[in-house]
């Protein structure tokens, strides 16, 4: 029997509050919850068993804020949370691991100090530690998507491969928050090259049928939360298909 894809809905944070961006631009910013841990407890009632909480004020100012979120859905639900945003220091992945994370999202950090990705990839294990691969024109961006830099995806993420990562989340930066349908080609292409890589699509998906088309494609598993909180995707659709 085909495995099914795993569906992991995102909550992002701004001011402690759970919004949307579009192409990672804060000026976008929509603010559709004013508790993130109402919108937890949603899906954990629908069945849905992981969460990707994204920590966008960190992620702009380099540094662990909304910890205080992390730590009320950590401590307050059953989800298996990974947290991203602005994870720069060791001391910001033990205040991240202390208030809950069961995994953290390392994206920016694996670009501009790779020594440092790579010591907590050895020290906390490929199991905790995820490689954030998020592309624009297949170049990777840094910095809360606020900057393009010259590494190729296929490069980076064959190189973090071969330094234990296997899971990464990828977002096509040009598809994130558009309601467009998400980059099923490239992620076909990125499973193709590098097939034993835990692959979490990331960006642009609109409804069930985009995630359908993910799991036809073999996508291990998929992030979305616009389409959710834009009632594209009911919470009644998640029934039976959270695991």
């Amino acid at each position: 029997m085909k495995k099914r894809i795993e569906l992991i809905p995102a909550i992002d944070i701004i001011d402690g509050k759970c919004v949307r961006l579009s192409k990672g631009d804060y000026n976008t910013k929509k603010v559709y919850n004013e508790d993130p841990l109402e919108v937890a407890r949603q899906f954990q009632d629908s069945g849905i068993s992981r969460l990707h909480l994204v920590d966008l004020d960190g992620a702009k100012a380099g540094q662990i804020i909304n910890y205080n979120i992390l730590e009320k859905i950590a401590g307050n639900t059953n989800l298996v949370v990974d947290f991203g945003g602005g994870l720069k220091t060791t001391e910001d992945l033990r205040i991240a691991f202390e208030c809950g994370a069961q995994m953290v999202t390392g994206g920016s950090i694996a670009v501009k100090n790779p020594d440092e990705f790579t010591g907590w990839i050895e020290k906390y294990g490929s199991e905790k530690i995820i490689l954030g691969s998020d592309a624009k024109d297949r170049k990777i961006a840094v910095s809360g998507w606020t900057e393009t830099s010259t590494l190729d995806l296929f490069d980076f993420l064959e190189d973090y491969i071969n330094k234990g990562i296997t899971k990464t989340i990828c977002t096509d930066i040009s598809k994130d928050g558009m309601l467009e349908g998400p980059s099923t080609d490239l992620y076909k292409e990125i499973l193709g090259k590098f097939p034993d890589l835990w692959l979490i699509a990331s960006g642009g998906v609109s409804s069930m049928n985009d995630i359908d088309k993910l799991e036809e494609a073999g996508v291990p598993a998929v992030i979305f939360g616009k389409a959710i909180y834009e009632g594209r995707i009911g919470l009644k659709e998640l029934e039976g298909r959270g695991r």
